[in-house]
């Protein structure tokens, strides 16, 4: 029986059936340079790609690259305060336990070996008092108080204000609120500087309650390394360094510091340019910080800030996703910024003098128009074929004199000692659990050491160590001979392989996203799985 709602309801279905016959009749229409889209569409219709030459999308104005937070436990625990307020943002998993001894930092840095018995020095104090290198020393020294004071008479450097010394009637107006920090001296030997013989004189920072931000954004190696590759990929485009000299110590201080040294510390040219002997207190002499110096907690920030306020109006800004990373609104030129030192990009030698003469007008500035060396890589470019070679020749030699490691009698060419091959169901079978002696404490420091020496030199130019620098940091807390004979293998690798570099080739990929992953790789964990 038919009623008038099924003939309605056919009459509908008749309807439709006539349209999709009608489409399917029909040619597509899509304009040439229309990209189209895959999707998953019930439509029957089959469109043709369109035989156009593919055209790479549009940059956006601001890469989208997040560069990875990289944080290691001897950075963080020789940086973490844990009587501040922002020790919260150090994890806990790499936090000291409260009854552990900070470590060092002086004992990482680049040491001055004796030119004579070959003895790695690390103290300023044995450095002056040497009968060979004394003078040569107490001279660096002066000459880096007399910059960051009003200048020293020996060496005929001109001072900049940072620190002024005080009286002994003003050393009762301190403030209360501020603590009376300690100054430290870090000697360095840095044979690509104009004055190899390095000395800085530091504040200690883990005294200073600091009310503000600290928070300071810096270029990471990835970042670093996305630079040189955008470089090499783009036509006409050249790369040089620049450095800014005393860069910590130019911005003023939004509140004044205070610091204290010992007499006996000074060589006697600056206690009689000073009159150090009558403003001296209880054989101390107290300093007012003026400016930024090293070791505040809130120098970075400040010395970043200053440099937004001078290279602002010029049209210069840090990109708001890539820390670090700055660009100009409508030149062709972009840096990164790592402390004091720029790596820059930049198309037309016009573009990278406009740079320059902006930095000039408030800053001393030192360029590189080779861009041969950036925080302590060096870079051989090769623009004609394409390609750039990054190494850092001579550290892996530094770094096991430092340790006094000898050359292995065999070559050893794998980073971490490989586990004999199991064929069957041994195959599945884990790695044993490692039941040698806990190292001792001298063990465990030089355990440390090494990590953090090789550590920088892994992510640079040889990432073959960075699993066994993985596996040895995840033990370093609580080591054990093993750990001792794991450091020891890495060593060997390193001397049979010494000088490694790695090239980077123009590409024209379009990097969106970065990310990674890893699987199993805590402590106790037996196997290890990763993504990139």
């Amino acid at each position: 029986r038919t009623t008038p709602t099924t003939n309605r309801r056919s009459e509908r279905i008749k309807s439709k059936v006539s349209e999709i016959a009608k489409v399917k009749q029909q040619k597509p229409i899509i304009p040439q340079q229309q990209k189209q889209t895959p999707n998953t569409v019930s439509d029957p219709v089959i469109f043709e790609e369109p035989k156009t030459p593919y055209e790479p999308p549009p940059r956006t104005k601001s890469p989208r690259i997040i560069s990875q937070e990289a944080l290691y436990s001897l950075i963080a625990n020789a940086t973490d305060d844990r009587r501040t307020k922002y020790a919260h943002f150090t994890p806990k998993n790499l936090r000291l336990p409260a009854w552990a001894k900070e470590h060092d930092l002086a004992e990482f840095c680049a040491p001055v070996i004796h030119p004579t018995t070959g003895e790695i020095i690390t103290k300023y104090h044995k450095l002056a008092k040497d009968k060979e290198l004394g003078y040569t020393w107490k001279t660096s020294f002066g000459k880096e108080f007399g910059s960051l004071a009003q200048g020293d008479k020996r060496t005929g450097t001109k001072g900049n204000s940072t620190l002024v010394v005080m009286d002994r009637k003003d050393i009762p107006n301190i403030p209360s609120d501020r603590t009376v920090t300690y100054g430290r001296i870090v000697v360095d030997y840095r044979p690509q500087k104009e004055d190899p013989n390095r000395v800085r004189i530091t504040a200690g920072g883990n005294l200073i309650d600091y009310p503000g931000e600290l928070y300071t954004k810096t270029a990471d190696l990835t970042t670093t390394k996305l630079l040189w590759n955008s470089v090499l990929s783009s036509p006409g485009a050249r790369y040089m360094c620049l450095d800014i000299k005393n860069f910590y110590l130019c911005a003023p201080m939004d509140r004044y510091e205070y610091m204290k040294m010992p007499l006996d510390t000074f060589p006697a040219h600056i206690v009689e340019q000073y009159d150090l002997k009558n403003k001296a207190k209880n054989g101390f002499v107290y300093l007012e910080i003026r400016r930024s110096i090293y070791g505040l907690p809130q120098s970075g920030k400040l010395a970043n800030e200053y440099l937004k306020q001078k290279l602002g109006p010029a049209g210069f800004f840090e990109c708001p996703h890539t820390p670090g990373l700055w660009k100009h609104i409508t030149r062709p030129i972009q840096f990164t910024l790592v402390v004091d030192d720029f790596g820059v990009k930049y198309t037309g030698k016009e573009n990278a003098d406009y740079l320059i003469k902006s930095l000039k007008k408030d800053f001393t500035v030192s360029e590189d128009w080779d861009g041969a060396l950036y925080c302590g890589v060096t870079l051989d470019w090769n623009y004609a074929e394409g390609y750039v070679d990054c190494s850092m020749p001579g550290y892996v030699k530094k770094t096991l004199h430092k340790y006094n490691h000898p050359h292995p009698t065999k070559p050893q060419h794998s980073p971490f000692p490989i586990p004999p091959r199991k064929f069957g169901k041994a195959a599945q079978e884990p790695d044993p659990v490692d039941e040698s002696p806990a190292a001792t404490a001298a063990e465990k420091k030089v355990i440390q050491q090494k990590v953090g020496s090789i550590l920088y030199y892994g992510r640079a130019v040889d990432m073959t160590t960075l699993t066994a620098l993985n596996d040895i940091g995840s033990q370093q807390a609580n080591p054990t001979q093993n750990t001792t004979r794991l450091a020891n293998h890495l060593l060997d690798y390193l001397a049979t392989h010494p000088d490694a570099t790695i090239r980077y080739y123009a590409s024209d990929m379009i990097l969106n996203v970065h990310s990674d992953a890893s699987y199993l790789s805590v402590s106790k964990g037996r196997s290890r799985a990763s993504g990139y």
